[in-house]
């Protein structure tokens, strides 16, 4: 009895035709006897070219007493397809034999790709599996063709089409092309919010990495589709209004929808806010013999009465078993748990501390940093291989890992080690692009058109060191700088860096002289804790300041032409300055420079060598555009360890932010400072504070505090040893506006003053002397209104400004534009 049975698979036939709509598959058929099954021995192999037919037999696998059934036969015919190496096979009982004819797959002689431009031909190479002398494989190619499509759409080009073209060539060879059309990216064209009444759409889009898509998307790419992004943004969501009380919040779902019309993706998030809650009792237990829960309280994060805070609970916790460890408890447990009251709105938390299970670390596998160099990966781990693992400690890794801002993604996991007390960590990365090149420029009232060159590149050869090379060239200000910044200095998580620098302020409507200072500075940071850091600083400089040189007379023939100076038109106006002097060069009208500056120029250059900290105090929820949290910083430099300058200097700056109601955001800000002279000497003009609209504004740049008056008429601002100054401020968004636009109003109030002037006031070698004026504490207020633009040529912002309170001899400017890069 003879038995045919036809091999065509379905879903094979259908990708190849799908693929190579003029190729055909012909039908597979054998015939066997189970009365007269063939054996291994007996089959002959016709119509190959490249392949062994000793190859070919090795698939048949005979079955007991060495007979291949028609169920060997399917497996061997099954075996042979899946190779990929043969277009045909056929498979026939003749006589004793079996005869096996085969039909090769051609041989690829090039992979071409055609139409692509925004990713390169060695990446797609690298993708496909189809390759140069391979077997072409109709069911790899349309892999390859979907795997090419994938690669595209990871970079937001949805409607990317790929189709694969065979070119036959003699000798059983073929081309394999693939045509590709990338179309253009794919934008978010809409992002909305369902079921957030507690918190306005317009505060959750500045949650969100995600971005609708407008005329400057082009600067950026956050409004590239991209689903991973997406559902990080859940996260975010999620979190935020854990951050602010609510506890039961959940964010259903993110959608996402095709438009065609609008060729681009609505995304909308659907979320259940559930009620705000505040901490009705909090409390730390510890089952642990000899570890006190009391001397724990101190890392509570939160108190009794305070919005409930999920962020600051982790951080409690993290805190908390970093301590236990320190005491000696390796293995102690943290675990938060709430109890909810409904009716009252509050939630009672415990945080037990307990005996966790005794596990230990077998290996910590770092596996996709290409570039990033291993010990820059796991030294952000407070646990190495061998330790008591910890949850939370690798709960803070991940957390320093993302905030590196070196990779992609970061994903940490546990995988079962050699026993059941070891556990093997795995850290999964996708890294990133960490260089930057920039060329920026902007305007500011006080120095004029500017514009800066940069190149910075935040993981330095894959170790870790930020790097910064800058030139700036302005209208009034020019300069350069160079920065390195080692973040693990000598193993300990403490940040080394040290900077170049050299900044000229040229002459202008404020000032009548030139400054150039050349210098270094090194410096350390390091975290006292989450919130609270300190920075310390060495800095060594050098000052020169002069005034034109190409001034060689004046109106009373000047001696010593070095003194006299030669005014811009808009300084001369405003100073009251003659500038009908010989040579149309302008003079004072007694023909010589101010006194404190001709005191600056008769002793040469200065050398200022000065150790300093700062002391950082940091709760903000977001450090660019912040709505929430407390920023204090307090910083002291002490000149005199060498050099020819000795003072003390001390300033404060205190901002706290804090949402009024919906999105309209409250600013109250304090700040004052004090400098003074060390071992007996005086202080430098040029030593002193210089204040203007960053402590009032509505006053023009170096426009409050004592000047010279010695002429009669206000000269130049000769600064003050003591300044203090507040303003308060409520910013909001412009509603009707697009939240992409990144435009908020502001309106505010400033007070503050300038006082007391201890430079030099005469000039022995001459016997002049100076006339200072508004020596006291005057009073300088005034109100405005302003626009802030986050634009992606960085923060712009516009304001106007009247006073309402000035000194006599105070400049006002009452309009002030300031943005692009300045350092």
């Amino acid at each position: 009895m003879r038995l045919g049975l036809t091999m065509l698979r379905g879903g094979l036939v259908a990708a190849l035709l799908a693929i190579l709509p003029a190729a055909s598959l012909t039908a597979v058929t054998f015939v066997a006897s189970p009365a007269n099954a063939q054996s291994a021995s007996s089959i002959v192999v016709e119509g190959n070219r490249r392949v062994e037919a000793d190859t070919i037999r090795s698939y048949f696998k005979p079955g007991p007493g060495g007979r291949l059934d028609s169920g060997s036969i399917n497996d061997a015919l099954r075996a042979l397809y899946e190779t990929g190496l043969f277009q045909d096979v056929r498979i026939n009982p003749q006589g004793g034999r079996l005869v096996v004819t085969v039909v090769e797959n051609p041989v690829i002689s090039r992979v071409i790709f055609e139409g692509n431009k925004k990713v390169k031909d060695e990446q797609l190479s690298t993708e496909v599996q189809s390759k140069p002398r391979g077997s072409l494989s109709r069911p790899m190619v349309q892999s390859d063709a979907q795997r090419i499509a994938e690669i595209y759409r990871r970079q937001g080009r949805y409607d990317v089409s790929v189709v694969p073209q065979i070119i036959e060539q003699p000798n059983n060879r073929v081309d394999l092309i693939f045509e590709i059309s990338e179309g253009a990216k794919t934008a978010v064209k809409s992002i909305e919010f369902v079921g957030n009444k507690a918190v306005s759409s317009y505060r959750l889009r500045d949650v969100i990495k995600t971005r609708e898509s407008n005329i400057l998307s082009f600067l950026g790419s956050g409004d590239i589709y991209d689903p991973d992004r997406v559902e990080a943004d859940r996260d975010l969501i999620r979190r935020y209004y854990l951050k602010n009380g609510y506890a039961d919040v959940q964010v259903v779902a993110a959608l996402t929808e095709y438009d065609p019309a609008r060729k681009g993706f609505l995304v909308t998030f659907k979320i259940e806010e559930g009620q705000q809650y505040r901490v009705g009792s909090i409390d730390v237990q510890s089952s642990i013999r000899g570890l006190d829960p009391n001397s724990l309280r101190p890392f509570l994060r939160l108190g009794v009465g305070s919005v409930y805070n999920g962020e600051a609970i982790e951080k409690s916790v993290e805190e908390m078993t970093v301590e236990a460890a320190r005491r000696g408890y390796a293995f102690a447990s943290v675990r938060p748990r709430g109890e909810r009251n409904f009716q009252d709105a509050t939630v009672s938390i415990v945080l037990s501390v307990d005996e966790g299970p005794r596990i230990y670390v077998e290996r910590i596998n770092v596996r996709g940093n290409t570039r990033t160099k291993d010990y820059v990966i796991r030294r952000e781990f407070d646990i190495a291989e061998g330790d008591a693992y910890n949850r939370a400690l690798v709960d803070r890794a991940e957390r320093r890992l993302k905030n590196l801002d070196y990779f992609k993604t970061v994903k940490i996991l546990t995988e079962p080690g050699s026993s059941p007390d070891r556990v093997i960590i795995v850290v999964d990365l996708e890294e990133k692009s960490t260089g930057d090149f920039s060329v920026s420029g902007g305007y500011s009232t006080s120095d004029g058109f500017l514009g800066e060159v940069s190149i910075a590149e935040r993981n330095l050869l894959g170790t870790g060191l930020y790097a910064k090379a800058a030139v700036q060239y302005g209208q009034r200000v020019r300069g350069y700088s160079l920065s390195i910044v080692e973040p693990f200095l000598l193993g300990y998580r403490v940040a080394g860096g040290i900077d170049i620098f050299q900044r000229q302020q040229l002459p202008s409507s404020y000032i009548s002289y030139e400054t150039k200072t050349t210098g270094f500075s090194g410096r350390l940071g390091f975290a006292l804790r989450e919130d609270l850091t300190m920075q310390l600083r060495y800095s060594l400089y050098r000052q020169e300041v002069s005034v034109d040189p190409l001034l060689r007379n004046c109106n009373n023939n000047l001696a010593n032409t070095s003194l006299a100076f030669n005014p811009t038109p808009a300084f001369a106006a405003a100073n009251g300055i003659d500038l009908s002097g010989s040579n149309g060069l302008g003079c004072y009208a007694d023909g010589e420079a101010s006194l404190p500056i001709k005191i600056e120029l008769a002793g040469g250059p200065v050398w200022t060598s000065a150790v300093g900290y700062t002391l950082a105090y940091n709760t903000l929820d977001n450090n660019k555009d912040p709505t929430n949290g407390l920023l204090v910083e307090l910083r002291q430099d002490i000149a005199g360890l060498g050099g020819d300058v000795k003072y003390l200097r001390s300033a404060i700056d205190a901002r706290f932010y804090y949402p009024v109601f919906s999105d309209v955001v409250g600013v109250l800000r304090g700040q004052a400072g004090h400098v003074t002279g060390l071992g007996g000497g005086g202080l430098r003009m040029l030593d002193h504070f210089q204040m203007g609209p960053n402590l009032v504004r509505g006053f023009a740049p170096v426009g409050i505090g004592p000047r010279d008056i010695t002429l009669g008429t206000a000269q130049d601002a000769l600064g003050g040893t003591m300044y203090w100054g507040a303003s308060a401020e409520l910013q909001m968004p412009f509603w009707f506006l697009p939240k992409e636009a990144g435009l908020k109003g502001a309106i505010y109030a400033d007070v503050g003053s300038l006082w007391d002037y201890k430079g030099p006031t005469d000039f022995v070698s001459t016997g002049e002397s100076v006339n200072v004026a508004q020596n006291g504490m005057t009073i300088r207020a005034s109100v405005g209104a302003g626009i802030i633009w986050q634009s992606p040529f960085g923060p712009l912002r516009f304001d106007y400004a009247i006073p309402v309170a000035k000194g006599p001899n105070d400049r006002t400017q009452v309009f002030r534009f300031g943005g692009g890069t300045t350092f």
